[in-house]
């Protein structure tokens, strides 16, 4: 696990800068504390920082080919690069390190761009082809590793973080669509960040630059073809599921699993436990909230597999806390379970430098309540709007408001919201933040005049429904969510929080093998009725306990609601004070003000809402290239 970034010089005349080079490389240094290496030639100028977890004594980077013409950096783990070593030796490539990173240069040797499609893993890399002079940046086909470039003045850049390009002298201006789009997302989606000069490469995409400029393209794409014949799943996922786990344990240090009590986590342990020659270390962080704590459930599964479980309680300092969480991103990113992810990396890489995750399990086993409750809302609109207009939704905004989890009166409010419309408007509204009327109450008359149809919050949801029309409602929910959440939310989280504490975190259920397995289950195996993720609980009852295998969904999520009006509320008047929010020039300080009080009051929930504008208060107030990342 590493951290990369460098630049493309196009200026001949221009020596390379080994100072910028060493400044945006200085910038990423935790997400690798362990080495660090950089290759200039000519135009183009690599460094990264290194995390060893594979052949810890060998693959120092930046890594070459035979000849030294082809150089790469590399951030990920590729977990079949034993396989392809072993073909790319029979086809005459000769090694010299025993790491997966050399797989990379030779692969491309030999297959040229197609061999993104023969590697199983998480990455991030950028490889330099001296013989061709270009430069072929690629990221893994779910976004799991992080890659961001620009193009100013004569040099294109790239970098792990945003804060090694902002490091070069990028400009800073605020992009307008982005930050639109964050109102709506909790997370500016791809290919957008906050800042206008930068970019983020898509998830399942690759760039080549040389000196014609830059050239993207895709990949992989998720290809549901759903089969008619059904016997065998559980059996052969199962075995799929073991085989996913079985690659991510290849290691040379110590690794542990992050077990929440749900149904992913589990299914992650269970599968690993067996498999390791020593206790597997696993890591819990709970809340005093019971609504909120899966601290007992997790306990049950630790105790069934044997591991060695450490669980601690999050509650102590929140508003350092949450400082320190949001540190960790160089945008604003308002997905508040970010601070408990942040809290077990914090634990975690006590004991152990990598660790297993659940992240993706909802998305390729269907486990969001908004994968079926399209279902009721095609009911709800056979009602005569006649009743709904005259009964239903006065009767549903008169709910008084509790701040309890998943309140009735909250999702009753979030289920009418979206019901009322069509199916693709309303996934969105089951998800959104702030709709489109509130945000032109939200933002200030100047910002206004800047928005634009692609700042329009569907926008997003929009472009990946285009592709998948033609699928019944359940894939098309599940291919827009690995698009847009997973890449741009959840597994940002992931790597953030991770990488502030030097711990590489991996995610067995976005395996190439297992997801292109998933995809070809039909959505009567992967959903019945009002349920979720039904054929991984079928596969996995004789292995877990019967509490797991029924129970809902909770994760890592806090107490937000609570705490925005108890431990976290002088911390919040502070972020959104009058003074703060008028000096940004973006945003209404009485809307605001207004949302405030509604919460503190007990009027009304606004804690998704709040936080939104509590993390973008916090980015606002931080330059993220001298501000240290925290670990």
């Amino acid at each position: 696990m590493c951290g990369i970034c460098g630049f493309f010089e196009h200026d001949g005349d221009r020596p390379i800068d080994h100072g910028t080079l060493a400044t945006m490389n200085r910038t990423i240094r935790h997400r690798g504390p362990d080495d660090e290496g950089s290759f200039v030639e000519h135009s183009v100028a690599l460094a990264m920082r290194r995390l060893s977890i594979i052949d810890v004594a060998g693959s120092q980077q930046p890594v070459f080919n035979e000849e030294r013409t082809m150089s790469v950096v590399f951030n990920g783990e590729i977990y079949n690069y034993r396989e392809l070593r072993a073909e790319l030796e029979n086809a005459g490539h000769k090694f010299r390190t025993n790491g997966d990173t050399e797989v990379i240069v030779h692969a491309y040797e030999q297959f040229g761009d197609d061999c993104l499609t023969k590697f199983n893993g998480m990455f991030a890399f950028a490889l330099w082809d001296g013989r061709q002079r270009r430069l072929l940046l690629a990221r893994d086909r779910f976004g799991i590793k992080p890659l961001h470039y620009a193009e100013h003045g004569s040099r294109f850049y790239f970098g792990s973080e945003i804060k090694a390009i902002l490091a070069a002298g990028v400009p800073r201006d605020l992009d307008s669509v982005a930050l639109d789009q964050y109102l709506s997302h909790l997370a500016v989606p791809a290919p957008y960040t906050i800042y206008r000069a930068i970019r983020k490469l898509p998830a399942g995409h690759a760039l080549i630059h040389d000196q014609n400029g830059s050239r993207i393209f895709e990949y992989w794409d998720i290809n549901f073809s759903a089969v008619e014949q059904t016997g065998g799943f559980e059996t052969t996922l199962r075995s799929q599921l073991g085989d996913a786990v079985g690659r991510q344990l290849v290691s040379d240090v110590q690794v542990g699993a992050f077990l929440s009590g749900g149904l992913d986590s589990a299914s992650i342990v269970a599968n690993a436990a067996p498999l390791m020659n020593s206790q597997l270390p696993t890591f819990t962080i709970g809340f005093r909230e019971r609504s909120y704590d899966e601290r007992p459930r997790a306990r049950l599964i630790a105790q069934k597999f044997g591991t060695a479980h450490t669980e601690e309680e999050l509650a102590p300092n929140l508003p350092d806390l949450a400082v320190r969480a949001m540190t960790c991103f160089d945008e604003p990113f308002a997905d508040y379970s970010a601070l408990a992810a942040y809290a077990i990396a914090e634990v975690a890489s006590r004991s152990v430098k990598v660790v297993l995750s659940g992240d993706g399990g909802d998305e390729i086993f269907a486990g969001y309540q908004t994968h079926y409750v399209h279902k009721l809302a095609r009911l709800y609109r056979r009602v005569p709007e006649g009743i709904r207009a005259k009964f239903i939704r006065p009767l549903v905004r008169q709910l008084p408001t509790s701040m309890r989890r998943l309140s009735f009166d909250y999702r009753a409010k979030r289920f009418v919201a979206g019901a009322e419309l069509p199916f693709e408007r309303g996934h969105l509204a089951w998800k959104e933040i702030f709709t489109e009327q509130v945000k032109s109450s939200l933002l200030s008359p100047e910002f206004q005049n800047q928005r634009t149809v692609a700042g329009e919050g569907f926008s997003t949801f929009e472009k990946h429904f285009c592709k998948v029309r033609h699928l019944d409602p359940l894939h098309q929910l599940l291919y827009v969510d690995a698009k847009t959440f997973l890449t741009n939310d959840n597994l940002v989280k992931v790597d953030r929080t991770s990488m502030a504490h030097g711990l590489e975190v991996r995610v067995p259920l976005l395996d190439n093998e297992l997801v292109d397995f998933m995809a070809q289950a039909p959505h009567s195996l992967l959903q019945r009725g009002l349920g979720s993720k039904r054929l991984l609980r079928r596969a996995m009852a004789a292995s877990l306990p019967k509490s797991v295998v029924r129970g809902g969904k909770k994760g890592f999520t806090p107490p937000m609601p609570g705490w925005l009006r108890h431990e976290l509320r002088d911390f919040a008047i502070d972020m959104l004070s009058p003074g703060r929010i008028q000096s940004m020039g973006l945003f209404q300080p009485k809307a605001i003000t207004q949302l405030l009080d509604e919460h503190l009051t007990g009027k009304q929930d606004n804690n998704r809402e709040l936080w939104t504008l509590i993390a973008f208060s916090s980015w606002w107030s931080r330059d993220p290239v001298t501000t240290e990342t925290p670990n």
